[in-house]
C-alpha cells in the first residue's frame, strides 16, 4: 500500500535529530527594527549568477525602491535600496560569505521618500507568464531560504519540464532559527497568496505546503487558510534535519528522487522558501520590490534572542545592539544555521536577500573539536539524506584525488552537516566536501574558459587565412 495515502507526517530515509534550541526564538513576535541608524551597505552580488553593476555614485541623493544595482544578464536580479538618503561610497566590503563585494554604502536621512510608481498592485490572473515573471525579476526576488538563486529562473524551468508540484518550503529545520515559523503564523494569509500567485504560471500543479510537525501552530492556521482550496494542500513532515532540503522534501512529499546533478523541475517540482512566496506576494499585490527581510538574533552570547523585521542593508551589530548587545563570552559568530551557515571574523556585515539568522555561541554551544582517526563506525552513511559515502569522500578529498570523488558523487553533496554532526572522531567532513566541490568546480570553469578562448582563436585565424591569401 503506498505509504503516502496515510495521514501521518512524511520524511525521507536518512538524517539526524540535533536539539532545535527554539524555545526562546518561536515563542517571540516579529520585532520591527524598521529605522537603522547606522549606514546601509548593499553588496551588488546577493544572489547566485552575474553580480550587479552599481547605478550610482558617491553624493547622488537615492530613494526608497529606488534601483542601485542594475542586473548583468538574465541570471541575474536588481538591487535596491531600503532607504532614502545619500550615497556615501561605492566600494569592496566584507560580506558574510567572507569575501570582499563590490556595495553601494548609503547614509540613512530617516525619512523614507520612495520612488515614483511604488505600490502599483497587478492583476496577476490576467497577465501572460512573462509578464508577471518580469515583474518577479524586476522586484529583486532570490530565494530567501539560503542559497539566492534567481526566483524569475527557477519559475521559468522550460517548456520540457512538465511541472506538475509547486512546494512551499516551511521547514524551518535548522537549530535556533525561527524567521520562517513567525512569517508562517503571522502573516499566513500571504504565503496562500503567493502560493497562488505561482500556481498560476503551472495551471498543472498541484501546490504543497510543507511543515514540521513541530509547529502544530502553524499546520494549524495553514489547514484552516487552505479550507476549500482544491489545488493546495498543508503537509506535516516529520520534525528531522535535513527536513529542508529540496531534495529531502520532494521525495518526503511525492517519494520521487531527484537525479544525480539534477534539479527539481527535472522530476516535476519547483521548491520555494516561506520567505519567497511571501516577496512574490508583495512584488505582484502590493508594488514592492525585495527591501525587508526577517532575522533571527540568537544563541548563548546575546542578551535576548529576537527575529527582527529588517531593511535589507542594516549592519548586522546594530542588529545585535537592539537585541541587548553580547553579555556571554563569544566564541564564534554565525551567519545562517549551526548546520549550514558560514563563521564569522566578526559583526560588521550587512544584512543581505539570503541573510535567515545571525548566531552568537558561547564556548559551551561550539561543538567543533580536535580531529582523530576515523574509526570507521558508518554513522555518517546511516545519516546522510543523499545516500553518499561520506568517509570515502573524506579521503579522497584530502588527498586531491579528484576524480575519485566525482565517481563517489561528491558533487552531489548538499553541504548539510549531518555526517560531520555524528561523527564520533569530530572529523571536519562536510570542510573538505566544500572546499574539494570548489576545487572541482573552478577548475571546470577554467577549462570551458579555455576550450572558449581556443575556439575563439581558431576562429579567428580561420577568418583572417582567407584575406591573406588576397
Amino acid at each position: 500500500m503506498n505509504r503516502y495515502l496515510f495521514n501521518r507526517p512524511r520524511t525521507f530515509r536518512g538524517g539526524i535529530h540535533p536539539p532545535d534550541f527554539k524555545e526562546q526564538t518561536e515563542g517571540n513576535s516579529i520585532q520591527m527594527y524598521m529605522d537603522p541608524q547606522m549606514d546601509l551597505v548593499f553588496p551588488m552580488s546577493q544572489h547566485i549568477g552575474a553580480p550587479c553593476k552599481p547605478t550610482v555614485k558617491k553624493g547622488d541623493q537615492v530613494l526608497r525602491g529606488q534601483v542601485i544595482g542594475e542586473p548583468q544578464g538574465y541570471m541575474s536580479v536588481p538591487v535596491h535600496s531600503s532607504v532614502s538618503g545619500i550615497v556615501k561610497d561605492v566600494k569592496p566590503m566584507l560580506t558574510s560569505t567572507g569575501n570582499k563585494v563590490m556595495s553601494v554604502i548609503i547614509q540613512n536621512d530617516h525619512q523614507y521618500n520612495e520612488v515614483e510608481g511604488m505600490h502599483k498592485a497587478y492583476d496577476y490572473k490576467h497577465m501572460t507568464n512573462e509578464e508577471i515573471l518580469k515583474v518577479i525579476q524586476n522586484s529583486g526576488i532570490v530565494g530567501m531560504g539560503g542559497a539566492g538563486f534567481p526566483a524569475h529562473v527557477k519559475l521559468n524551468p522550460g517548456p520540457e519540464k512538465k511541472i506538475d508540484a509547486v512546494i512551499v518550503n516551511g521547514a524551518e529545520c535548522e537549530p535556533f532559527l525561527a524567521s520562517d515559523f513567525r512569517l508562517l503564523i503571522e502573516e499566513p494569509k500571504k504565503v496562500v497568496d503567493g502560493l497562488k500567485i505561482v500556481l498560476q504560471l503551472f495551471p498543472e500543479a498541484r501546490g504543497y505546503i510543507a511543515i514540521e510537525d513541530n509547529k502544530p501552530t502553524a499546520l494549524s492556521l495553514m489547514r484552516l487558510l487552505t479550507t476549500g482550496e482544491d489545488r493546495i494542500e498543508v503537509v506535516a513532515l516529520r520534525t528531522k534535519y535535513p527536513q529542508g532540503g529540496e531534495k529531502q522534501l520532494i521525495n518526503a512529499i511525492l517519494g520521487r528522487e531527484v537525479p544525480s546533478g539534477g534539479l527539481p523541475a527535472d522530476v516535476g517540482c519547483i521548491v520555494h522558501n516561506a520567505d519567497t512566496i511571501v516577496a512574490i506576494y508583495r512584488a505582484i499585490l502590493e508594488g514592492r520590490p525585495l527591501m525587508r527581510r526577517i532575522v533571527t538574533i540568537a544563541g548563548g552570547a546575546v542578551a535576548h534572542s529576537h527575529t527582527f523585521k529588517v531593511r535589507i542593508g542594516t549592519s548586522v551589530r546594530e542588529l545585535v545592539e537592539a537585541a541587548g548587545g553580547i553579555t556571554g563570552e563569544l566564541s564564534k559568530i554565525i551567519a545562517g544555521g549551526p548546520m549550514m551557515g558560514f563563521a564569522q571574523v566578526g559583526l560588521d556585515i550587512p544584512v543581505t536577500k539570503g541573510t535567515s539568522g545571525i548566531l552568537l555561541f558561547t564556548p559551551e554551544q561550539d561543538f567543533s573539536g580536535q580531529e582523530s582517526p576515523c574509526i570507521r563506525c558508518g554513522r555518517c552513511v546511516a545519516a546522510c539524506p543523499i545516500h553518499l559515502m561520506p568517509m570515502m569522500l573524506n579521503r579522497f578529498a584530502l588527498n586531491r584525488e579528484w576524480e575519485q570523488f566525482e565517481k563517489f558523487h561528491g558533487m552531489d553533496c548538499i553541504e548539510c552537516g549531518s555526517c560531520a554532526f555524528v561523527c564520533p572522531a569530530k572529523r571536519h567532513l562536510t570542510q573538505t566536501f566544500k572546499a574539494g566541490k570548489k576545487i572541482i568546480s573552478d577548475e571546470r570553469r577554467a577549462k570551458r574558459a579555455a576550450a572558449q578562448a581556443a575556439a575563439a582563436a581558431a576562429a579567428a585565424k580561420d577568418q583572417a587565412a582567407p584575406a591573406a591569401g588576397k
